[in-house]
């Protein structure tokens, strides 16, 4: 008898914790703040063992494609997860109850299993049927839950795509600003040649919304992030970082409208990467190796002096900008080691083409497909 009951439980609690659980992850539009749930539990741990086979048993160039396979699998990982529950819930208050059933076999646990499977899917197949009024009730919500789940992750895919997509597109558009991954150096050089910081302070608006846009999606579909982007030198992560770089520059270096606009630009870029290591339950580490030392620092200068770009003499702008480094990038190397994404440099570290100058169909040919703005020095 204490063994049934306790079977009736565990059962009502199974399937309970897979419906919450669903509606947590599906229609509830904003973050959940409690460490121990099962969506959240699913994707760390599967995540961790996905990521260090792919380490293991792949080469370097091509783990990027595995890491890719993750997202969109892990959805269908967890629709089996969220099934499984509801079947073995349904089967263990059936089982508990003392159901009477019609059958030519004999009766057990997995009997009761297989019958909870045939009614989820629908299947009807008519060769175990229920006899009791409370096990004929349960085979009609257990369907009815089925389908329920099935409606809401029909209904999720295309809001994960269409977030996936707009995220794409922005970050496909700094390949020709900022280069192949994007720099804050090659933004700053190609955009805002001369002092053109009307450019700049456009795109510093563009990205604002951008960030905002990414830390409502993203916090509300975590998931997102483990979508990769198309190309492996680009990624979500880089393109933050890049923008965090940009505006911590400007801030630091330079005056009037864009620093104005930068820090608005900062404050939600900022918040965004806080949040989703919040998300991810990854503490803020410290960066392997220092991304803009004094000597890289004193390179940058050169390279935007040399496009006509200045920035304030005074000293306590190489120290301003390593305050303001200091607030972010500790987030951004926990998510990057978490998520095995790539952090971009503040320089490019070799002379390379840009994702829209190259193909397959040139490999080889010494051929490229244009050269940016007339500066043939950078694309050779």
């Amino acid at each position: 008898m204490v063994i049934r009951f306790a079977a009736a439980a565990a059962g009502t609690a199974l399937v309970l914790l897979v419906l919450w659980d669903a509606f947590e992850t599906v229609v509830l539009p904003r973050r959940v703040t409690r460490r121990y749930r099962l969506t959240r539990l699913f994707y760390r741990y599967t995540w961790l063992l996905w990521s260090s086979l792919v380490r293991s048993l792949s080469k370097a160039r091509r783990q990027e494609t595995y890491y890719s396979i993750y997202g969109p699998l892990s959805l269908i990982l967890l629709l089996c997860i969220w099934a499984a529950g509801v079947i073995a819930g349904f089967a263990l208050v059936m089982w508990s109850s003392g159901t009477v059933l019609k059958t030519t076999d004999s009766v057990d646990f997995f009997t009761f299993l297989y019958l909870s499977g045939t009614t989820f899917f629908t299947l009807g197949l008519g060769d175990v049927a229920p006899i009791s009024p409370l096990a004929r009730l349960l085979t009609v919500i257990e369907p009815a839950i089925g389908l329920g789940l099935l409606a809401l992750v029909i209904g999720y895919l295309p809001s994960l795509n269409q977030s996936f997509s707009h995220r794409e597109i922005n970050i496909s558009l700094l390949d020709a600003r900022a280069g192949s991954p994007p720099t804050a150096s090659e933004m700053l050089r190609r955009q805002c040649r001369g002092n053109a910081t009307d450019v700049l302070l456009l795109h510093l608006a563009e990205w604002e919304r951008w960030a905002a846009e990414l830390l409502e999606s993203h916090l509300s579909y975590p998931v997102l992030a483990y979508f990769r982007s198309q190309h492996d030198n680009q990624s979500w992560l880089s393109a933050l970082t890049s923008i965090l770089d940009i505006c911590s520059l400007v801030m630091s270096g330079m005056e009037g409208a864009c620093a104005k606009q930068a820090q608005l630009t900062y404050a939600i870029a900022r918040h965004t990467i806080v949040d989703l290591s919040l998300v991810f339950n990854v503490a803020p580490r410290k960066m392997r190796h220092d991304r803009l030392p004094p000597a890289e620092f004193a390179r940058l200068r050169e390279i935007l002096e040399a496009a006509d770009i200045e920035l304030r003499k005074e000293d306590d702008v190489e120290l301003n900008l390593t305050e303001l480094r200091s607030t972010y990038e500790p987030y951004v190397a926990s998510v990057s080691f978490y998520l095995r994404l790539t952090i971009p440099p503040w320089i490019p570290a070799s002379v390379r083409r840009d994702n829209w100058q190259t193909s397959v169909w040139e490999k080889g040919t010494g051929k490229k497909a244009g050269v940016f703005h007339g500066d043939s020095d950078d694309h050779a």
